[in-house]
Formats: structure tokens, sequence, C-alpha cells
């Protein structure tokens, strides 16, 4: 029985975990740098009333995750504009960030989680407000 059951628990499992892109972390002084050197661009992936509730990275591109989960009206063009460039992403804690950089590595982009807008602020990196 336990011969049997094994092949089939592995068949179950594999799609899942092949589906599970590996994230890599960043600090936020590295995304900092890679952004400055122009390797990476910076992503907020939060949504616009956090945006203005606490402000973003200065050099940050605003990209809602509702956006990517949908029509993508606003990550499609981004996308197009900056291939070749490592997509660094943020939103309040690392969670959605994480999620977003997953499922665009499985589209074959590079990508990187930069965790929480509040340990970008919290290594004084540039931030900005929004109106």
């Amino acid at each position: 029985m336990k011969f049997i059951l094994r092949p089939f628990l592995a068949s179950l499992l594999l799609p899942v975990l092949a589906c599970s892109a590996e994230v890599a972390n960043v600090t936020p002084q590295d995304a900092a740098k890679l952004v400055a050197e122009g390797k990476a661009v910076l992503v907020d992936v939060r949504e616009a009333p956090e945006w203005k509730a606490s402000g973003v990275a200065a050099s940050a591109t605003l990209l809602p995750k509702s956006d990517l989960d949908g029509d993508q009206k606003q990550w499609k063009p981004f996308l197009e504009q900056n291939k070749g460039k490592q997509i660094l992403l943020y939103c309040a804690s690392g969670g959605r960030s994480k999620t977003v950089a997953a499922a665009l590595a499985e589209k074959g982009l590079r990508t990187a989680n930069v965790g929480g807008f509040r340990d970008w602020s919290r290594a004084g990196l540039p931030v900005r407000q929004v109106e």
C-alpha cells in the first residue's frame, strides 16, 4: 500500500511545487543601489489609498496589485518599457510583493522582493508623498 500511495502523493504535489517560483529577497539598501545604477526598477504594489496614507519610496513606480490581477492597463506598458531590467517589488509588509514577484518570475521575468514600505523608510531611504 505504501508503494502505491507514494507515487500518487508525489504526482499531486509536483504541479504545486513546480508552479511556485523562487523569489529572491533584496534589502532596501541594495534595491536603492540597483535602481540608482539603472539595473532595476522599483515597484510599489500597494493600492492608491495606501500610497496616499503613508507615502512611497521616492524612486518607485506605483502599480497596484489589483491592476496586475485585472486588466493590466498599467502593468502591460510598464513591463514592455522595462524589458531586461530586474523588477524589485514592495508593499506594506512584503506579502503582496512576494506574490507579485513570484507571478512575474513564472513568466520569465527577473524579480525580487524588497519587503515592506516600513523597511524602506526605516532604512532612511528617500520617500515622497502622493496626492
